[in-house]
Formats: structure tokens, sequence, C-alpha cells
């Protein structure tokens, strides 16, 4: 059984038609990354998952589940973790605080001393408040929240996009180790070299539309073709 799977599924803002018919499905332990033109509906695709669209019409099944009438907060509880593009931290609150602001979910839940061993500048941070942390330390937290609350399964929206290269390579390894912890991830990166070391598949979106789906090896061939597409 595919972890999620979306069959024609259409969404909209008001009156604009963002999502339509998409299809894609996401197997358990992969990193499937979907890449596309800023405005393709990548962004739209991971909040109608979380339910934050409220006009959507098609089928979102995750484990098995329809999803697709749910509320947010009950996604939430079925251990899906969203960090969004603004990452969604609490920037008054301190990094320890963060944290532990929602309850731990189930056996899968990171306890902190885990977080800690996989994020060690948050144990170093963790009095300070989040406004006061790097660029790259706030998207290390706003990783780490969802494992903290026992997410299995990560909607990533543009993690690297700001961030020196440095920490872009850093976020890189985090979500390496994530996935050898047995994590899956939905991925939305502009960075197709970044995406390319992470990924095992790929669905290009167009206008609202999956227009194709490639492996790697695809990927790797059609680099230069796809990064003129991206603008790149």
């Amino acid at each position: 059984m595919s972890m999620l799977e979306i069959r024609n599924l259409d969404a909209y803002y008001g009156e604009s038609h963002i999502l339509q018919g998409v299809n894609l499905m996401v197997e358990p332990g992969e990193v499937v990354t979907l890449i596309g033109r800023n405005g393709a509906g990548k962004s739209t695709l991971l909040k109608s998952i979380m339910g934050d669209i409220p006009r959507r019409t098609g089928s979102i099944a995750f484990n098995g589940t329809e999803i697709i009438s749910l509320p947010p907060e009950r996604i939430c509880k079925m251990r899906i973790g969203f960090v969004p593009e603004d990452r969604g931290i609490f920037s008054t609150l301190s990094v320890h605080e963060n944290l532990t602001i929602g309850r731990p979910n189930g056996g899968t839940a990171w306890p902190l001393e885990r977080i800690y061993e996989h994020f060690p500048v948050l144990r170093n941070r963790r009095t300070q408040k989040a406004s006061s942390l790097s660029g790259g330390e706030q998207q290390m937290l706003a990783i780490a929240r969802p494992l903290y609350m026992g997410a299995s399964f990560l909607l990533l929206d543009e993690p690297t996009e700001g961030l020196a290269p440095v920490i872009v390579e850093a976020i890189g390894a985090i979500i390496k180790d994530i996935k050898a912890e047995g994590l899956t991830i939905l991925l939305v990166e502009q960075n197709l070299q970044f995406a390319m070391d992470l990924a095992d598949r790929y669905y290009m979106i167009e206008n609202g539309k999956v227009i194709r789906e490639m492996s790697n090896r695809q990927v790797s061939e059609d680099e230069q073709t796809l990064l003129e597409h991206l603008g790149a």
C-alpha cells in the first residue's frame, strides 16, 4: 500500500482553479520531489494534503484512509508533519518551547535527546528565542518540531530557499539522516542539484498539472533541459 495516494485532485483559491486533476503516489521510505516553476502549484499541493485549502475535490488517501474531508488538526494527528515555506516557528518562544509546544503523538515521536543528537545546534541554542537564530538554524528547528511530535511523513516546502551553500549542505545531510531513520518525505525544491542528491522519484508540475514522472536517472540525463525549464 502506498503511504500517500492522490487521485484526480483539484484545488481552488476562490474562483482560481490551481490544481487540475493531480495524480501521484509516495511509497513508504521514499523521498519524492515536486519540481516546477514558481506558481506551478507545488505549495498548493502540500497545503491541500494538510487540509489548508478549503475547496478541493478528488481523493487524498494516507495509509489507505481518505483524508480530503478531514480538518487540518485531524490530519496532523495522523502523523503528517508540514514544514511550510515560511517555517512556521514562533519567533518569541525559545527553541525548547518551540519544540515542546505540541504534544508527542505515540511511539514514533522523537524524544528531545534524540532531536539534539541529530540537531546539535538546537541543543546549544535551546534557551534562545527563535527570532535570534540564523535562517539555517530556524529551518532545522522547523524540521525538528514535527519529529518531536511523532511525524512519520514530512512535507517540506522549499527547505533550502535563501540559505547559504554550506547551510544547504547541512540541511541535505539532515534530510538524509531522517530518511535513514525510516521517514517518508514529500519535498518541494527548486534547487535541482540539491534534490538529485536526495530524491528517489520526481513529479514535474506545470500550471497545476503533473506533466511528468521521472526517476533519478532520467533527471540526471535531462538535467540541463530541466534547469532551463525551471529558470535555474
